[in-house]
């Protein structure tokens, strides 16, 4: 971009507050350079309401492309743009559990994807491989293993933009948990059998987040919370939530949002390949995943990833849960920025121009990434 440009937006929520018939200009470099007063000129008028762009921690796939099935550039390309077009600007590829050369590429292309700024990746989410196999759900068991230092040379890496790794903390001891603290890693709890006491013992070692909550953990009982319940209890954690209505029912949803503090349920799509693609069907591993209306069911019979793109899932907390529009855009965009530690989810001057534009019906007309307009491709 040569210039700084202008957009003058029907309404604007700037991650805070609503305004109404107010000016924001995107500078050369793609960066806010002002909000409101001040800015002279002018600009392009926005019909609808502008707001930040949606942040997704765990998207396995999307466009046609599963990052297991083809971990290469080419992927990450295919799923950039399919989740666009659903309001997402960053996101961290999923790969789940899988051997240590699926691994390799993985990262190998994650490090391409970001040398090159292909738009919206942001790092990788390694969902496994040190998982408990009661709790595996659709990971595969032969490839679930202990943590060991060949898989500390890819999380160790400089070159992977932000990590998170989820970790079954029954299975991974709490010295390794700091240690993949001190690499840069975010640590998440998931896909595990674990008591309280292992829960809170990953805690105190370094974990912040919990991979989508509820779902293939153990439960919250009278006499033991599992990790559901120290989940909802403490406060400190981020929870991943899928708001598809198969994962998590909306009274569960509900409860959540009632146990934790404001800030602290993030929303996430967990997206196979079939969003934004034509296709009903996909392998995994030596699987069939089959699309039945807006659920996805792997031939064994377990649900197997999900079908949900971020704006449907920030339209599904609001219509079914009574959070209002605000809010849930924050739990789709602030709330997992400050998660991974971005700057994103707030519309300001000096931070990215990563913004979205919805309809009426909230439903994403147009989409910017760094102030280019990346959804529809202009």
């Amino acid at each position: 971009m040569a210039e700084s440009r202008i957009l003058i937006a029907e309404q604007l929520f700037d991650g805070e507050q609503l305004h109404a018939d107010i000016p924001l200009e995107i500078d050369s470099t793609g960066k806010i350079l002002a909000v409101g007063d001040g800015i002279s000129g002018e600009g392009e008028r926005l019909q609808g309401l502008l707001a930040p762009g949606l942040v997704d921690v765990q998207v396995n796939g999307g466009g046609g492309a599963l990052f297991n099935n083809d971990p290469t550039v080419d992927s990450l390309r295919k799923m950039s743009a399919a989740h666009s077009r659903y309001g997402t600007t960053g996101f961290l590829p999923t790969l789940i559990t899988d051997e240590i050369r699926v691994m390799h590429q993985a990262a190998g292309a994650v490090s391409t994807a970001l040398r090159e700024g292909i738009p919206g990746v942001l790092g990788v989410h390694f969902e496994g491989p040190h998982l408990s196999a009661p709790k595996k759900g659709t990971h595969e068991e032969r490839f679930i293993r202990p943590l060991t230092d060949t898989e500390l040379e890819i999380y160790a890496r400089d070159d992977l933009g932000i990590k998170v790794v989820t970790i079954a903390p029954e299975n991974v001891a709490t010295g390794d948990i700091h240690r993949l603290v001190k690499l840069g890693v975010k640590v998440c709890l998931g896909h595990s059998n674990a008591d309280g006491a292992t829960v809170a013992a990953a805690l105190e070692a370094g974990a912040t987040g919990f991979t989508h909550l509820y779902n293939a953990m153990s439960p919250l009982h009278s006499r033991e919370p599992g990790m559901v319940g120290m989940a909802l209890i403490s406060d400190d954690a981020w929870c991943g939530l899928i708001a598809d209505g198969h994962h998590v029912s909306p009274a569960a949803m509900i409860l959540a949002l009632k146990a934790k503090p404001r800030g602290k349920v993030m929303l996430v799509t967990d997206a196979m390949s079939l969003v934004g693609s034509n296709e009903s069907s996909f392998p995994l591993f030596d699987r069939i995943v089959t699309r039945e209306g807006d659920r996805l069911t792997s031939s064994t019979g377990e649900l197997a990833g999900s079908q949900l793109d971020m704006i449907s899932a920030v339209r599904n907390i609001s219509e079914w849960c009574g959070v209002g529009l605000t809010e849930a855009l924050r739990m789709a965009s602030l709330y997992p920025s400050q998660f991974l530690g971005l700057d994103g989810g707030r519309l300001e001057p000096g931070r990215a121009a990563d913004m979205i534009l919805l309809d009426s019906d909230c439903s994403v007309s147009r989409t910017w990434i760094s102030g280019r307009e990346v959804f529809p491709a202009r």
